[in-house]
């Protein structure tokens, strides 16, 4: 399973919080990963021109199934790291979801 990190120009720390995000996308799909073949992220600052707010941190995963069309999610916090922890944890349940349905419709 292949992680592609995007950032926009408003987020600080690049090389050390994408080894995070690889880390936390690693762990939350490792009992998937074998129908994955990449995911990508993207992490952004949605205030940035405003300078506070709440839950101006969004990021968006996409994962790509072997054979499927790309499953995704958005989630918005106070953090960078609460971002990517939720949108991680709603992609892993998306997929859960998607690979159980497959299942069932292929043991009919």
């Amino acid at each position: 399973m292949q992680v592609q990190i995007n950032t926009d120009h408003n987020i600080d720390g690049r090389e050390a919080l994408a080894k995070h995000i690889t880390s936390v996308v690693e762990n939350a799909l490792k009992h998937t990963s074998e129908h994955i073949t990449r995911v990508e992220v993207h992490v952004s600052d949605e205030n940035s021109d405003k300078k506070g707010g709440v839950n101006e941190m969004r990021c968006k995963m996409e994962a790509r199934l072997a054979g499927r069309q790309p499953l995704a999610v958005s989630h918005d916090a106070p953090t960078v790291h609460q971002a990517v922890d939720g949108a991680a944890d709603k992609l892993s349940r998306l997929v859960d979801h998607t690979l159980g349905r497959i299942r069932d419709l292929t043991a009919r």
